[in-house]
C-alpha cells in the first residue's frame, strides 16, 4: 500500500496563509501558497522557513488568486522552487496583478522604514521585490476547468469551479485510487456576478475551508440593505465608504450598484468611485475573461462606464474635498492599508457617513475592530473616533456560511472517509467539526500547523 502524507503548513488554524503539503511516493505537491495576513505573530511567519525544503517541492496547484492564497510564490521560488504552478488562466492573470501590487507595498514599507529608523534590522529589506514576482510567472501553467490533468504515473489532478472570485476552483487529486480534494475557498450558492457554483460528487479525503463554519449570513437581500444605506446615507448628506478586496467583491459591489441606479432605487447621479488601481486592474481581466462570470461584456462595459476611476494617489485628496455625497469603493478589504484609511481619517468622525463592511475581516485587523464597536481607530501613527455608522453586509460575503458549507459535502454521493478542517479561526473549526459530526456522522479533524498526517 501507498503511503500518502498531509501536512499544513499554514491556513491551519487560522484564516491566512493557505499552504497544504501533500507528500506522495511519487510527487511533493503544494495546494496554494499564500502569505499571512493579519496580527504580527502572523505575519511574522513570513520571514520564517517552510517545514519542509522548498527544493523538495515539485508542483503547485493554485486554487485563486488572493493574497492568503498565492502571496507566498515569489518566495517559494526565490527558495529554489524549480517546478510548474497550476492554475486557471483568469487566476493567472489576477495573480500576477496581485503579487507585482504585493511586492510594491513591500518595497515600499521597507523604505519607509529604513527612512523612519522604525524596523530592528538595518537595513530593512521587502520580503520580496517586483523582479522576484515577475521571474515567478515562468512557472505559471493554465488549466482548464474540468479537465483531468497527469501530473505524473499514479497522480492525475482536475480543477472544477467553486465560485468565491473569477477562476476559483476546488481541486481534486487522484493519487494511487485515493482522491484527496482540497476546497479552497468556497463560494456562495448565489453570486450576482459568478456561475452557479459546479461540485465533486466523490472523494476518499476532504481538505475543506471553515472561515464562517459557525455562523450564518443574513438572509435579508442584500439589494436592499443596500439600497437602505446609500439612501439613507445620500439624505443625511455623507458619503458610503466601502473598504473592499480588489478582486471579486469591488466587481460585485459596481454589479449591483449599477443595477440600482438602473432600476431607479438609488439617485442616478449619485458619483460611483472607485479608488483602487488594483480593483481596475481586476476589473479589465473579469471584462477580457467574461466567459468565467455571469455577466457579458456589453453589461461589463456598461457598468464601468457610470464609474469615476482614480488610479493616481495625488487625486484621492481631491476627491475627499468633493462635498458632494458619494460611493467611494477602496481597498484595502479588511482595512489593513490602501487609499481607504485616507477615506477613514476624514469621514469616521462623522455620523452622517456609512461605513459598509462587506467580507471577512481577520482578527488583528481595522475591520475586524470596527465590526468589534472600536470607539477609536489609530490609523498611520494617530486615534481617530469612531462616530460613523458602521454597518456589515454579510450577504456580500465570498465566503459560504454553516449551512452552505454542509450542503457542499453533502453532494458528495458516497461520505468521505475522513474530513479535515482549515482556513477558519479555532471557533469555527470546532463549531463545524461539531456540526459535521452531529449532523453527518463523519469523522472530522482539524488540521495542525506543520503536523503530518498520514492518509491509508
Amino acid at each position: 500500500m501507498e503511503t500518502i502524507y498531509l501536512k499544513s503548513l499554514g491556513g491551519a488554524g487560522t484564516v491566512t496563509g493557505s499552504k497544504h503539503l501533500l507528500q506522495t511516493p511519487e510527487l511533493t505537491i503544494l495546494v496554494d501558497c499564500g502569505l499571512f495576513q493579519g496580527i504580527k505573530i502572523l505575519r511574522e511567519q513570513n520571514w520564517g522557513p517552510l517545514d519542509v525544503p522548498v527544493e523538495d517541492i515539485d508542483v503547485v496547484l493554485l486554487t485563486h488568486a488572493h493574497l492568503d492564497h498565492c502571496g507566498y510564490i515569489p518566495l517559494l521560488i526565490k527558495n529554489g522552487f524549480k517546478g510548474k504552478i497550476y492554475m486557471t488562466e483568469p487566476t493567472a492573470e489576477l495573480t500576477k496583478l496581485i503579487l507585482l501590487d504585493s511586492a510594491k507595498l513591500q518595497e515600499e514599507d521597507a523604505r519607509k522604514a529604513n527612512y523612519h529608523f522604525y524596523s530592528k534590522h538595518h537595513p530593512a529589506k521587502p520580503l520580496y521585490t517586483r523582479d522576484d514576482s515577475e521571474r515567478s510567472f515562468q512557472h505559471f501553467y493554465t488549466v482548464q476547468e474540468n479537465t483531468a490533468i497527469n501530473l505524473s504515473d499514479h497522480i492525475q489532478c482536475e480543477f472544477k469551479p467553486c465560485g468565491h472570485i473569477i477562476g476559483a476552483c476546488s481541486v481534486a487529486i487522484t493519487c494511487f485510487d485515493k482522491t484527496i480534494i482540497f476546497s479552497g475557498d468556497i463560494g456562495r450558492n448565489k453570486s450576482e456576478v459568478l456561475p452557479i457554483n459546479d461540485f465533486f460528487n466523490k472523494a476518499d479525503y476532504l481538505i475543506m475551508e471553515s472561515t464562517y463554519g459557525d455562523r450564518l449570513h443574513d438572509n435579508t437581500n442584500v439589494n436592499d440593505s443596500l439600497q437602505h444605506w446609500i439612501n439613507l446615507t445620500v439624505e443625511n448628506h455623507g458619503n458610503i465608504i466601502i473598504p473592499s478586496f480588489a478582486v471579486g467583491r469591488a466587481q460585485e459591489l459596481l454589479y449591483m450598484i449599477y443595477h440600482l441606479k438602473k432600476q431607479k432605487k438609488i439617485p442616478h447621479d449619485l458619483p460611483v468611485i472607485l479608488d483602487s488601481p488594483m480593483a481596475a486592474s481586476a476589473t479589465t481581466i473579469m471584462f477580457d475573461y467574461a466567459e468565467y462570470t455571469a455577466v457579458d461584456k456589453i453589461e461589463w462595459a456598461s457598468i464601468v462606464s457610470g464609474v469615476e476611476i482614480n488610479r493616481d494617489y495625488i487625486n484621492t485628496q481631491e476627491i475627499i474635498r468633493d462635498q458632494r455625497s458619494k460611493i467611494i469603493i477602496a481597498g484595502s478589504g479588511m482595512v489593513t492599508g490602501g487609499r481607504v484609511l485616507e477615506y477613514l481619517k476624514h469621514d469616521l468622525g462623522n455620523s452622517r457617513n456609512t461605513i459598509l463592511i462587506v467580507g471577512f475581516q481577520a482578527e488583528g485587523t481595522r475591520g475586524r475592530a470596527l465590526l468589534n464597536h472600536s470607539h477609536e481607530l489609530k490609523i498611520h501613527g494617530s486615534y481617530y473616533p469612531v462616530r460613523a455608522n458602521i454597518v456589515e453586509l454579510t450577504g456580500l460575503s465570498a465566503h459560504a456560511d454553516q449551512s452552505e458549507l454542509m450542503e457542499w459535502i453533502g453532494k458528495y454521493k458516497i461520505p468521505p472517509k475522513q474530513i479535515m478542517l482549515v482556513h477558519g479561526e479555532p471557533p469555527a473549526l470546532e463549531a463545524l467539526r461539531v456540526k459535521i459530526q452531529t449532523d453527518l456522522n463523519l469523522p472530522v479533524k482539524i488540521l495542525i500547523k506543520d503536523e503530518r498526517v498520514e492518509i491509508i
